[in-house]
């Protein structure tokens, strides 16, 4: 009896260890990047820089480049380095990623940037993500929560936007437009395809860049370091206006321009805000600025612009990026960089983990093959994303109930149900199955709600919005561009 019992459930045993590698082999493994972990972790630790490598200096162009060009060198299983263009004076626009796994996209793993210098009198940022990129590689070994954050994503650090810009620039000068634009006169902040309003502004070579490098890695998250004020503002930066004279008189109103994914706006602008050693506390860098809430603020109730590099990502192409204003002056004296640095640290790398929250997978056909720009969003929110070559998706979410909906080109649409907790994301992977044929052998006839949209956003989904694409050649649009420059160039 004994002995039969033994055979039996070595039978057991064996049928269970063979369907559990079945099944491994059905699905592409999956992350192990998520909150629950991340939350046990010891916070990161402080970073003292090597002078020998890196100090708190100011770095031109050449020098930046040596010091990328170095690092890459030193550091080559977690760096690699990359130009995605040059700016009209021939600098190229590096981009250094930092992972465990920088050579190639990680599967099931997001990718996140930062981008600083866009405008190039706005250097804190450039020597901030200079410094991040020497924490990062610096600690791998020995920080836990600098460990997990590069074994589980793929961070693309890009510390200036605007080098010829910045070549202008004034160290010491805390406000004024010197350096601000492009070699050509252009604020590359104001470059961008618009969701709200036809830009006619003519494309230049850096933000040409840009858009091209965002439409070939599926960003999830991201943040743009600017100065002149202290506070994280998230989209919309622009508004729908309802006439030419409300556009003139909007900058004064200061009405909020809402996203459908306003809470995690939100969310994402507070961890940065309340991560930093002064942001939260809605500090007002001069008398005549505005204080902020909790240090956060709609893009548009400050004030709106068109063009901008926010709203541009997440309305084509799903990627949620803040912008992180951080230092009251634009261009500080240097001997103050390593107090900006120890005020966002800690935000930097607690901003990048929340790419780890919400909802994530892969949609597959009949036989696990991945579907590649299959249109996918939340219902009720309705600006949409997309999967990746893999088939993977991502989209940062709050604890909640939620319906996703998946469509792809001759696959039936599906809606699926899912729940999103604090501790870890949600893993969901959808299998979509081929459309049935009519008599006449075409596809069925897919629901309106599934038809792409005409237009130049490549997503699926777009909130309604009154007079998309839509120009305003007045008068009235020449002065609100003229009262939004100035109040940038005094404010941020």
């Amino acid at each position: 009896m004994s002995k039969r019992w033994t055979i039996i459930s070595y039978l057991i045993l064996v049928y269970t260890c063979y369907r559990c590698t079945w099944a491994q082999t059905q699905l592409p493994e999956q992350p192990t990047n998520n909150l629950d972990l991340e939350a046990a972790l010891p916070e990161p630790r402080a970073y003292v820089p090597d002078s020998q490598y890196l100090d708190f200096v100011y770095h031109n162009h050449e020098e930046l480049t040596r010091f990328l060009r170095a690092t890459s060198a030193r550091y080559p299983n977690l760096t690699a380095l990359y130009s995605i263009g040059k700016s009209i004076q021939g600098r190229e626009l590096w981009v250094l990623v930092v992972s465990s796994s920088p050579y190639e996209h990680m599967i099931g793993k997001p990718d996140v940037k930062y981008v600083g210098n866009i405008h190039g009198n706005e250097p804190v940022g450039r020597e901030l993500l200079l410094h991040l990129i020497q924490y990062l590689v610096s600690s791998y070994d020995t920080d836990q929560y600098v460990k997990w954050l590069l074994d589980n994503t793929r961070i693309h650090i890009m510390p200036s936007m605007n080098p010829d810009g910045f070549a202008v620039s004034k160290e010491g000068t805390c406000d004024g437009g010197q350096g601000r634009y492009n070699a050509r006169g252009f604020d590359l902040n104001r470059n961008f395809p618009d969701y709200f309003k036809q830009n006619n502004k003519r494309g230049q070579p850096e933000t040409d860049a840009v858009k091209d490098w965002i439409s070939k890695i599926q960003f999830v998250l991201s943040g743009s370091l600017h100065g002149g004020a202290l506070v994280a503002s998230y989209p919309y930066d622009n508004t729908p206006n309802a006439s030419p004279l409300g556009a003139v008189f909007q900058t004064y109103s200061a009405a909020p321009s809402l996203t459908p994914d306003d809470d995690v706006f939100k969310h994402l602008s507070l961890v940065y805000a309340k991560n930093h050693a002064k942001m939260s506390r809605g500090v007002a860098c001069k008398s005549a600025t505005p204080a902020f809430e909790n240090g956060i603020t709609n893009g548009a109730a400050w004030y709106p612009l068109t063009g901008g590099m926010q709203d541009y990502q997440y309305v084509w192409y799903g990627c949620m990026e803040v912008t992180l204003e951080i230092s009251c002056c634009k261009y500080p004296p240097a001997y103050e960089l390593r107090k900006y640095w120890e005020d966002n640290q800690l935000s930097m790398i607690k901003f990048l983990a929340e790419a780890h929250r919400g909802v994530q997978g892969f949609v597959f056909d009949n036989n696990n093959n991945p579907i590649e720009r299959a249109s996918l969003k939340i219902k009720g929110r309705d600006v949409g994303f997309q999967t990746t070559k893999h088939g993977e998706f991502w989209r940062i979410l709050l604890p909640g109930y939620y319906k996703l909906e998946v469509f792809a080109e001759g696959y039936s649409p599906r809606e699926i149900e899912f729940v999103v907790v604090e501790q870890h994301p949600t893993l969901l992977n959808v299998t979509l199955s081929p459309s049935k044929r009519t008599e006449g052998g075409s596809l069925s006839p897919i629901s309106p709600l599934y038809r792409p949209i005409p237009g130049p956003p490549p997503h699926l989904y777009r909130p309604p919005t009154p007079g998309y694409g839509g120009g305003d050649s007045s008068i009235f649009s020449s002065i609100t561009s003229g009262l939004n420059n100035l109040y940038s160039n005094l404010f941020g």
